[in-house]
């Protein structure tokens, strides 16, 4: 009996971290040929979702924003790129990543990159 319990136990833990592979995800971000690249996941069924980017120039141990922009894109549970246009010139950079779906924030991170 006590087998089963360790069993069933597994099994509840293992649904629990499936449980988080139904959210939006934020990837990768990368710039080349002046455009940022934003590594991004959601769930199986087909989903249409907000990307909106803001950009800070960093230097002499402050920021400013540079820019902030944005677009849609349709997930369908296959990781997807989103391609923002960027012209960088070389330096650091901020990158703030927000995924919006139905209207409320689902993701957002900081990225940290050199041109």
């Amino acid at each position: 009996m006590t087998g089963r319990w360790y069993l069933l136990l597994g099994f509840l833990l293992l649904l629990l971290c499936a449980a988080g592979c139904t959210s939006l995800s934020i990837g990768t971000v990368s710039y080349a040929n002046n455009n940022l690249s934003i590594g991004v996941t959601g769930p199986q069924s087909p989903q249409e979702i907000g990307v909106q980017v803001t950009v800070y120039g960093v230097s002499d141990l402050s920021q400013h924003e540079l820019f902030t922009t944005g677009t849609t894109t349709t997930l369908d549970g296959t990781g997807q790129t989103v391609t923002i246009p960027a012209d960088l010139a070389p330096g650091t950079y901020k990158i703030y990543v927000y995924l919006i779906a139905n209207g409320n924030r689902e993701a957002a991170v900081i990225r940290d990159i050199t041109v």
